[in-house]
């Protein structure tokens, strides 16, 4: 004869325990082992970002002043300020629409296929190239005495720098910062055209409905706000960037990762760090309202994706 194991009976009203404590709360043992990331947190994001919000708002003598957030809306703070969000929309539109194209053609396709894999692991590491590496192979390939530059001088006649030197400049950042946003794209997009679930086109399909009428009501409505979502987080990785247009741009500083940089460490002009806390101040907002309307997207579409 079988002997079954007894089983305790669960409590009329009762509800399953929770791990972690009585009250569901961490153990002593999750706390420690989140230590040292809330200390990598507390010391590398929390408490830079205290000194710039207090830093933005003091003079040289650390006395109480706006004058610093004035400063942002005049001259060529401000400049640099337009030319970013001008770089980061650019660069942002350009990797979002290339980006979810390429997205799209290695969704529809097999997904063991080699394609998708090579696709996914080349963005995996192209997404996040970037600093001094980027920047050499950029001049490497299209610099003044470049590989492609040479070979389109010498053999078709055609000088990529014939007036100006635009890969230091704003044309030159976006086809740099380009190379990592479709990257980014693709693996930050995917994960919305795989939610994409095959019954619902089928269901269209078996009403009646066209590819016109499952995108228009279907799909479109469904995507629109994970691409808006990763459009938002495109901008906000590009106004953020600092070491490519560092490594890129040895004179002036048409950004205003860049004009932190020269108030910061500028040798001319001295007492002018707070001003540069005050741009940062600046650059944590203009984020900080992208990643929030990015929040509200995602939570527009999860309700699809459970």
């Amino acid at each position: 004869m079988t002997s079954v194991a007894p089983v305790a009976a669960a409590k009329p009203g009762g509800s399953t325990p929770k791990k972690g404590g009585a009250a569901g709360r961490p153990s002593v043992a999750a706390w420690l082992v989140a230590v040292p990331f809330l200390a990598f947190v507390g010391t590398f994001l929390v408490y830079p970002t205290v000194l710039v919000l207090f830093g933005a708002f003091q003079d040289s003598n650390g006395a109480f002043t706006f004058d610093n957030l004035t400063t942002l809306f005049t001259g060529v703070v401000f400049d640099a300020f337009v030319r970013s969000i001008e770089l980061s929309a650019l660069t942002a539109v350009i990797g979002a629409i290339f980006g979810a194209l390429l997205t799209w053609a290695i969704a529809v396709g097999n997904p063991d296929g080699m394609l998708r894999r090579t696709v996914v692991a080349g963005s995996g590491v192209l997404a996040q190239f970037g600093g001094v590496p980027l920047a050499f192979a950029f001049l490497a390939t299209v610099g003044f005495e470049g590989l492609v530059t040479k070979f389109l001088r010498d053999n078709v006649g055609i000088d990529l720098f014939a007036g100006s030197a635009w890969l230091f400049d704003l044309p030159g950042l976006t086809l740099v910062y380009t190379f990592f946003q479709i990257p980014l794209m693709v693996i930050v997009f995917l994960p919305a055209l795989d939610g994409l679930r095959p019954q619902w086109r089928e269901a269209n399909a078996s009403l009646g409905g066209t590819s016109w009428t499952y995108w228009r009501h279907v799909g479109g409505p469904i995507l629109t706000p994970p691409f808006l979502g990763a459009l938002l987080l495109l901008f906000a990785n590009a106004f953020s960037a600092y070491a490519t247009a560092a490594a890129l741009v040895s004179q002036g500083s048409p950004i205003v990762p860049l004009q932190i940089r020269g108030f910061l460490t500028g040798e001319v002009v001295l007492g002018q760090e707070n001003l540069g806390k005050a741009l940062g101040l600046g650059m944590v907002i203009v984020v900080s309202i992208a990643m929030g309307v990015n929040v509200l997207l995602q939570k527009r579409v999860a309700k699809w994706v459970r």
